[in-house]
């Protein structure tokens, strides 16, 4: 298996940090578990594969979509906090599917968590 490219990582990992001080602006408690969605994109037989393979990854497969120039989308799910070292472990096994799996990692996301029901 490939390994990732580093430059890549550090790519994703600097445009985390954007994300992280807008979470934190909003009073987000990094440490607090919550719903993490992650996305991939590719082509439809590699997705469906993702999708298959997506509880022994360690994600939940949620929903499929599909772009306007054929690829097609799926969104999956992960429980845990978003510290930066949480992101990185998330985001370094993102890239690690990429590879195994002929896909493209799309993104994350989640909602604040300030410890006061909303």
């Amino acid at each position: 298996m490939s390994s990732i490219d580093p430059k890549r990582l550090a790519e994703e990992l600097e445009a985390n940090e954007e994300v992280l001080q807008a979470l934190a602006a909003n009073g987000d408690i990094a440490e607090s578990p919550r719903t993490i969605d992650v996305h991939f994109k590719g082509a439809q037989d590699d997705i469906e594969t993702l999708a298959e393979d997506a509880q022994g990854l360690g994600f939940r497969f949620i929903d499929f979509g599909e772009f306007e120039d054929g690829d097609w989308a799926a969104d999956f799910q992960v429980d845990g906090p978003v510290t930066r070292d949480a992101l990185k472990s998330l985001i370094t096994r993102a890239l690690e599917i990429e590879i195994s799996h002929g896909v493209e990692f799309d993104g994350w996301g989640c909602a604040a968590e300030t410890g006061s029901d909303q």
